[in-house]
């Protein structure tokens, strides 16, 4: 056991000395030129058998040049390559980890990570811009996205689902940017969220009454909170028969249901020519027959159709909005309405605002990294031309006798005040908590 300690040691020292960047860096030009010689042949060949070549040819270059490095650490270099020329090189070893949320790269040199909320800086790095860029277009060459000095900006879905963005020079100063956000092939249910301490039960219940009641819900928070782990979960307590159309800049839902129906916008190109926008696909979803509408993320002038939608009969639509608060969901939807055009008084868009949402549920990541739901607000109407809210749960964490903080949720006494929750609140007008539910096919168990 000592020995493979010591080995592991020996063969992280290494990698990160300059020593293992100057062998490896030659031994790719071998590679490559080696690769030409085969030509077309090189790119039908298996991961297996590229491995193969690789440890063959690394092997030979080392012996020939009489490069004084041991076996262990010729294997090390040698995988390595492997890695460059059939993956995704420093970086591949994050992007298979299920624990990484997280991959952000800043210029060559500099590598970080996100596991549970927490940023670390990894001891990995890239031999110089080019070879990052080098990284960046093969991770995009599947997807068919151009990067170059007239188009310095991407931001696109990768095959496995997940998310990158990359900027380049002349707008990013210090090389290359990249910022990769990985989903779990699993996507998280009620459960597991209830598990892993994101809300408590009541709070569980509340949310899957509201859902199965057809809501209106808008989850708010800021970046990395969650809002996108929450809205899957919320969406599996959509009943079965009802159809779902998703509507994203970037599809990052996975939603647990057996009808929905995914749109994703388009940029365009160079001159803008083909952009389709959120704005443009919601309209479109009005004449698909949903039941339920999901925008992904409300950002721009799609909120007037979102908020028509929710008030002419597509009940129980959700979306994520980026705010710190219930109030301040509420003022950037204002907000959004009129760089968007809206041509009515603020009386009549608070109204329409009013109308339409019934549930802001506000979650936040804490300096841990814990994902937590902050508080439920309901949207109760108008009151003086301005949105009346109340709020029925909030976040209040304590500090137990060892000086651990425990959370806690604190109940203001408040039941729904929606109609839709008619048979919920009856439920919580009897004795004791909640222990009912709705089926996924719409029925009421108690």
């Amino acid at each position: 056991m000592s020995n493979e300690i010591q080995f592991a040691d020996d063969a992280s020292s290494f990698i990160h000395t300059q020593q293992f960047h100057d062998v490896k860096n030659a031994a790719h030009e071998h590679l490559l030129t080696r690769i030409e010689e085969l030509g077309a042949e090189f790119g039908r060949w298996s991961r297996g058998a590229i491995n193969q070549f690789v440890d063959l040819e690394i092997d030979s270059f080392v012996r020939l040049r009489h490069i004084p490095i041991n076996e262990s650490e010729v294997r090390l270099i040698a995988q390595a390559l492997t890695k460059e020329l059939a993956g995704f090189g420093p970086i591949e070893d994050l992007l298979n980890d299920p624990a990484v949320e997280d991959i952000l790269v800043n210029g060559y040199r500099d590598v970080y990570v996100s596991r549970h909320g927490i940023l670390a800086k990894m001891p990995v790095r890239f031999t110089d811009n080019a070879h990052l860029l080098r990284i960046v277009r093969r991770i995009l060459a599947p997807i068919g996205r151009r990067l170059d000095e007239s188009n310095p900006m991407v931001d696109a879905r990768l095959p496995d689902g997940g998310r990158v963005n990359v900027i380049i020079e002349p707008l990013s100063l210090d090389g290359p940017i990249v910022s990769i956000r990985k989903f779990r092939k699993d996507p998280l249910r009620p459960s597991d969220l209830l598990a892993n301490g994101t809300y408590n039960a009541e709070i569980s219940a509340l949310l899957e009454a509201a859902v199965a009641a057809r809501c209106n819900i808008l989850v708010s928070g800021g970046t990395s909170s969650g809002k996108t782990s929450l809205l899957n979960a919320l969406a599996f307590h959509i009943p079965e028969p009802e159809r779902v159309v998703t509507i994203e800049d970037t599809a990052e839902l996975s939603l647990n249901h057996p009808h929905v129906v995914r749109l994703e916008s388009r940029p365009g190109g160079f001159d803008g020519a083909g952009r389709v926008t959120i704005r443009d696909l919601l309209r479109n979803s009005l004449r698909m027959r949903p039941d339920r509408i999901i925008v992904g993320e409300v950002r721009g002038g799609e909120v007037l159709e979102m908020l028509q939608a929710m008030n002419t009969g597509h009940d129980g639509s959700m979306g994520t909005v980026h705010a710190s608060s219930p109030r301040e969901c509420l003022y950037r939807l204002e907000m959004l309405a009129g760089f968007a055009g809206f041509q009515g008084t603020e009386s009549s868009l608070r109204r329409q605002i009013a109308n339409a949402i019934d549930f802001i549920v506000q979650i936040g990541r804490l300096s841990n990294g814990r994902r937590r739901i902050q508080s439920i607000t309901e949207v109760t109407g108008l009151s003086d031309t301005i949105i009346a809210t109340q709020e029925l749960y909030r976040y209040e964490p304590f500090v137990d006798e060892q000086g651990e903080e425990v959370d806690n949720w604190v109940s203001l006494g408040i039941h729904p005040h929606s109609p839709k929750l008619a048979r919920f609140r009856q439920v919580l007008g009897g004795a004791g908590p909640f222990e009912g539910g709705f089926e996924r096919d719409g029925g009421f168990r108690v």
